[in-house]
């Protein structure tokens, strides 16, 4: 049944501007509010565009008039009127429609709401599984449906850019073989053949490259991805990839077009001048300086390696660490020697929470210097510990020491960060974008006393340090490079590997047997027999990038369904149990303890 009595919507409402004004126009949406003044009545119509004002008035139309006054929130209308200029006294300057107003003549209820669980209005606060549970109705509010338009918009400048540069985008399957490389796949079990599954990707990387060796030499997609993993605030068990590989290039010039990507996407999405090149940092001067491999140059702050200065200098903490190897860092956390020490202990436990042992430190104030471990040191090494910091009266200087690099550096790069907020030193309308380069090709893990890729398998070698892959395969660094973004990382990629025999070694060294190797990833080694080109590439992680351009805090904001923290759907319910038919079409039989009805 139509409901609408013939109209059809002739404009968005936050749309409509002066060259509408005395026509008649159509708009639909939701009942934002309505104020009943008697002989008027004042009812806000929003759409995802934004909201008018549409006014109803007794004498001039009676039938539309009472259907007004049973207006109620977020029902949902389409009104016909005449748009009018509103008079200098009654203009909402915080509205872009506010100049105008409809003089209703007509009002169609094309439906009635219930009072929502949740206020659909700007900047709500409260509870996330409200929102998650609601989620349409959390999507209605006008500063999430700008996220989700935003995100549209950035996937139509990806797309046109790449296309303008020669890119295809090809599809690649979402139903593969399992080859997981760190994270869990999602498996499928397959009807067809009982007892075998496929897996859902947890990226196209391998058919990204075969498809370099099929001879598409620029391919990009915007693709879905998939890892069961343990979830933290900015990953999800789905997630969204911006997806490129380019064969017969080297690390620059994949830099290069990407550079001009990002300047093209921050500038045409949110107006943002970011310039080009971006700055590089190698990964082993990004720890030294920052502590972080993606760090945040928005402000200063760099770590200091006192380790020469401190060296024998009689106060154990420091001693031991450099005795066995380590080293001591610091920073300076300039004006703050007025914090306390209920406030320097709040910094203390944030170092441990980084495996830090504690955190030494000294407060430079105008009457002299307060700091706990300043006995163990002659007046002339604290005098030089202090100059080295570029202690300033005023200054706070903290002190981490340990027997590994990099529980220093990281330690003391997330104080870094922490302090840089408490003092307000970041300037969130700034966008810092670096290149991190030269990461390690591979990174120990002590308990599993074996070695891991640092980013995936099919990463190569930097050219001068493939000789060490057989004696000092720590010592080897890749050419793999991160795009780092306001202390985030925004996308990574590297030129791959190419030729089988390094494959293989690479595989070897991950403890892959031949026949592991050969089970897991045949298909590619078989097509590195048939002429692959040399090739490399980057994937963003979409949903962090429209974050970063929309400013918020969660990619949660900016997808339209995120899971929850559990990686469950609150709005649906999934995941949930199935029937036992289809469970036994699959010959599958659920582990004991878990009964029917469970998820």
């Amino acid at each position: 049944m139509d409901k609408s009595n013939g109209m059809r919507r002739t404009r968005y409402c936050g749309e409509i501007d002066g060259a509408d004004v005395g026509q008649t126009i159509v708009v639909s949406g939701w009942v934002q509010r309505s104020r009943d003044l008697g002989g008027l009545i004042f009812t806000q119509i929003r759409d995802r565009t934004g909201i008018i004002q549409a006014v109803f008035n007794e004498s001039a139309g009676r039938e539309a008039f009472g259907a007004a006054a049973e207006l109620r929130a977020e029902y949902v209308v389409s009104v016909r009127g005449e748009l009018r200029e509103r008079s200098p006294d009654a203009i909402n300057p915080d509205l872009p429609t506010g100049a105008y107003e409809i003089a209703a003549r007509e009002l169609a209820v094309l439906n009635r709401s219930d009072t929502p669980p949740i206020y659909i209005e700007e900047n709500l606060n409260v509870n996330e599984a409200v929102r998650s549970k609601y989620r349409y109705l959390d999507l209605r509010r006008p500063d999430m449906q700008r996220g989700i338009m935003l995100r549209h918009r950035a996937a139509k400048i990806t797309r046109d850019f790449f296309d303008g540069n020669g890119f295809l985008e090809i599809e690649t399957p979402m139903l593969t073989k399992s080859t997981p490389e760190g994270a869990r796949d999602y498996l499928v079990p397959s009807r067809i053949y009982p007892g075998e599954f496929f897996a859902l990707p947890q990226s196209p990387q391998l058919f990204k490259q075969l498809l370099m060796i099929a001879g598409f030499d620029r391919y990009m997609q915007i693709v879905r991805c998939f890892r069961d993993e343990d979830l933290r605030a900015d990953r999800q068990p789905e997630f969204t990839q911006i997806d490129v590989e380019m064969s017969f290039v080297d690390a620059d010039d994949i830099m290069e077009i990407n550079e001009r990507y990002l300047v093209k996407l921050f500038k045409e999405t949110i107006g943002a001048d970011i310039a080009a090149p971006f700055p590089r940092l190698t990964y082993a001067d990004a720890m030294d300086k920052y502590g972080s491999d993606k760090p945040d140059l928005r402000f200063d702050m760099e770590l200091t390696d006192v380790s020469p200065v401190v060296k024998g200098c009689g106060f154990t903490v420091f001693d031991s660490a450099i005795e066995a190897g380590g080293c001591v860092r610091a920073i300076n956390a300039k004006g703050c020697s007025h914090f306390s020490r209920k406030q320097i202990d709040e910094l203390t436990d944030i170092a441990r929470t980084y495996k830090a042992k504690g955190l030494a430190w000294a407060a430079l104030e105008q009457t002299g210097a307060r700091c706990p471990f300043s006995k163990f040191l002659s007046a002339g090494t604290f005098e030089a510990l202090l100059s080295a910091a570029d202690a300033q009266p005023g200054d706070l200087i903290l002190f981490v020491a340990d027997q590994s690099h990099k529980v220093v550096c990281e330690s003391l790069g997330h104080l870094r960060v922490e302090l840089a907020k408490k003092l307000g030193l970041i300037d969130n309308n700034a966008y810092k974008v670096i290149w991190v380069t030269e990461f390690p090709l591979l990174e120990y893990d002590a308990e599993e006393k074996r070695w891991n890729a640092m980013h995936h398998p099919f990463t190569t070698p930097m050219d001068e340090d493939a000789p060490l892959l057989d004696s000092e395969p720590g010592k080897v660094r890749a050419k793999a490079y991160d795009v780092v973004i306001n202390g985030m990382e925004a996308g990574g990629g590297s030129i791959r590997i190419c030729e089988r025999a390094l494959q293989d070694k690479m595989l070897g060294l991950l403890g892959y047997s031949k026949e592991e190797a050969e089970r897991r990833f045949g298909f590619l080694l078989e097509a590195f027999k048939y002429g692959a080109p040399p090739h490399g590439g980057i994937a963003y992680g979409f949903d962090r990038l429209v974050m970063i351009l929309s400013g918020r805090d969660s990619i949660k904001d900016v997808i339209a369904f995120p899971k929850a923290q559990t990686s469950a759907c609150l709005m649906t319910g999934a995941p949930s149990p199935v029937a036992d038919d289809q469970l036994d079409a699959l010959g599958i039989a659920l582990a004991d303890g878990l009964k029917k009805g469970e998820a």
